[in-house]
């Protein structure tokens, strides 16, 4: 075993015993690939990275949009649009059996358009929709779990940050992969409302209620309607960037609650406050993913782990799911971000090696790291739910949950065997 195969393993071996004892996982990167780098080609070399790479990963135009979307998903978290969305759901599919909860999930992907963040969506809509659910007779189980699995798909329908980062980490065309994600995202609010019609099959249906009203409910969500064309539609015809989309919407969602008086100054002062807390969270693991991406690379962990991978001959379908399990098992114990930072650069040179469009690979990466935010014992959407709904019990939410994550198993084998659904829309791209 060579010197640089030693600094490899003991970089990872400190890495998680820092994020274990809650060292944050962008310091936790940024010290071992410094440290891990000084090892390999002295200190000198290694200060100039710390130098350079943090300014680097600021400046850079492709993730410039990262702090828009965030500020976008803030500015319709506080003007109400989230109500609105589950008002309208209720107007339309409150009468069927589960209406409450189909509702919710339809109210999930409508902010999840405009969000881009699923620990968001879950605590948003926990405020929203849980005290309805509940004022109707809905078990927790099914309350809790239906706002659970919903949150996911803040991280799949575009704009998501985490599509963003994956497409700046493996250089990949960032629209590309919003319009990706539109088919997988809509496949999975079809199958998670399938999930809850057979999960409230006995209950009892609600009332229904005229045309006239559920038109009316309709008006509230149109700014929603109007930011996801303005912003899929114009990437996907090539008008605008995913950047100037993302400054674009920033903007719009301001000016759509400043004009029904949600946004005044405190709000978005406070909204600017936030998404800039976030953003900085965001820049923070950002830099500490390239200061260790250089340490990686001095040791070839990447290139010595795809020759061990391909060298097994297992074939490409094989190793690809020995890949999706190891994603899996992580997610247990790792947060979405932090998966997605630590793991894909080690994984992506396997992956483009054996084949498979790298396009197609953020799509079902991303449903693979979803499946790690409503999974024990992280979970991160369980505990946003638990931490908003305090007499909410975890193993209830994880009870609840658990319909959801049979159905994303199936959604990802789906998709794994039809690379066409996820495909096909981005290559008709203008």
């Amino acid at each position: 075993m060579s010197e640089s195969d030693l600094v490899a393993i003991a970089g990872f071996v400190a890495l998680f015993g820092l994020m274990a004892i809650r060292v944050p996982v962008g310091i936790a990167m940024g010290i071992v690939g410094i440290a891990g780098f000084a090892q390999i080609t002295g200190w000198g070399p290694a200060l100039n990275q710390l130098a350079i790479s943090p300014l680097r990963t600021i400046t850079d135009y492709n993730t410039s949009l990262i702090p828009m979307f965030i500020l976008m998903g803030v500015f319709a978290t506080r003007s109400g649009i989230s109500s609105e969305l589950f008002g309208a759901g209720r107007a339309w599919l409150g009468h069927l059996r589960g209406g409450l909860a189909l509702a919710t999930i339809a109210a999930c992907s409508g902010f999840a358009a405009i969000s881009g963040s699923s620990v968001a969506t879950a605590a948003t809509m926990s405020k929203v929709a849980l005290p309805e659910m509940r004022k109707a007779g809905y078990p927790d189980t099914l309350a809790t779990g239906v706002i659970a699995g919903g949150g996911t798909l803040g991280i799949l329908i575009p704009p998501s940050v985490v599509l963003a980062i994956y497409a700046y980490i493996t250089e990949q065309d960032v629209g590309q992969l919003f319009i990706a994600g539109v088919v997988p995202g809509l496949i999975a609010v079809l199958i998670y409302m399938g999930v809850v019609m057979f999960m409230a099959r006995d209950a009892s249906p609600g009332e229904k209620i005229g045309i006239a009203e559920r038109m009316r409910a309709l008006r509230g969500i149109w700014p929603v309607m109007l930011l996801f064309i303005a912003i899929i539609g114009g990437i996907y015809i090539g008008v605008v960037t995913p950047t100037e989309a993302a400054a674009a919407g920033a903007f719009l969602t301001w000016l759509i609650g400043a004009l029904r008086g949600r946004l005044g100054w405190r709000e978005t002062r406070a909204s600017l406050v936030e998404a800039l807390r976030t953003a900085v969270a965001i820049y923070t693991i950002l830099i500490g993913a390239m200061l260790f991406s250089y340490f990686l690379a001095v040791t070839q962990a990447p290139q010595k782990i795809t020759a061990w991978l391909t060298g097994l001959d297992l074939g490409a379908y094989p190793t690809l799911a020995l890949i999706l399990i190891f994603f899996l098992a992580m997610g247990c114990i790792l947060d979405a971000m932090a998966m997605i930072i630590l793991l894909v650069p080690i994984v992506f040179p396997v992956v483009t090696q054996l084949g498979f469009d790298p396009i197609w690979f953020g799509i079902i990466v991303v449903m693979t790291v979803e499946l790690g935010l409503i999974t024990p014992p992280i979970g991160m959407n369980v505990f946003v739910i638990n931490a908003v709904i305090r007499d909410a019990k975890l193993t209830t939410i994880f009870r609840g949950v658990m319909p959801f994550v049979v159905a994303d198993i199936v959604r990802l084998v789906v998709l794994v065997a039809l690379p066409a659904l996820t495909l096909w829309l981005p290559r008709t791209m203008g």
